[in-house]
């Protein structure tokens, strides 16, 4: 159990905790966390807290596959167990903000449809001995959800572009991402898919 790979269990472990600091129920139980404003901008401190919570998780999918490769730690637990630490993390999130009415909910039923499409299409490429790289969408794809949850979080910021709020793109723009990164990979193991039909 090398560092990389206590960094990856580290990441999962912090998604429940992340769901329980974002879904307890402050107010039945008598807490209130309040916000601050700065000029016309209100944050309430828990969003900070879930921002700092989702950004510490998210830093060590950096650092983990950087020590990895750095140090020559990669093994086969971290091959399997830091995507699916990745999509834990980050559906679990898409879930809460769907459920809370922060992004449309079409955005996050398609971003998660994806990555079962792709998990599909990886086991059938593993079963002929095919090791299909995500590529440069899909790594993107990563990086684009985790800094669209961040902006999402900070919904009251008064950003705008063209009369629409800018995590409003970023999450129809990264949705777009996520479904092209998905289509590149089944076309590259589209004929192993098909070959027996």
């Amino acid at each position: 159990m090398n560092l990389p790979n206590k960094l990856t269990l580290f990441r999962i472990v912090l998604v429940p905790v992340l769901a329980f600091v974002w879904l307890f129920p402050y107010e039945e139980a008598g807490v209130y966390f309040g916000s601050f404003t700065v000029g016309n901008v209100t944050l309430p401190y828990l969003n900070l807290i879930i921002i700092g919570i989702f950004a510490l998780a998210s830093f060590t999918d950096y650092l983990d596959g950087h020590l990895a490769r750095k140090n020559n730690m990669v093994t086969t637990f971290g091959k399997f167990a830091d995507p699916i630490a990745d999509k834990l993390l980050v559906n679990m999130m898409l879930i809460i903000l769907a459920y809370k009415h922060m992004i449309p909910l079409l955005c996050c039923i398609m971003m998660i449809l994806r990555d079962i499409v792709v998990d599909g299409c990886r086991m059938i490429a593993a079963q002929k001995g095919v090791v299909v790289s995500a590529g440069m969408l899909g790594k993107l794809k990563t990086v684009l959800q985790m800094f669209t949850i961040i902006i999402v979080l900070l919904n009251n910021l008064p950003f705008e572009m063209w009369y629409i709020s800018v995590d409003e793109i970023l999450i129809w723009f990264t949705m777009f991402i996520s479904l092209a990164g998905g289509y590149s990979y089944f076309m590259q193991v589209r004929d192993y898919i098909f070959e027996s039909m």
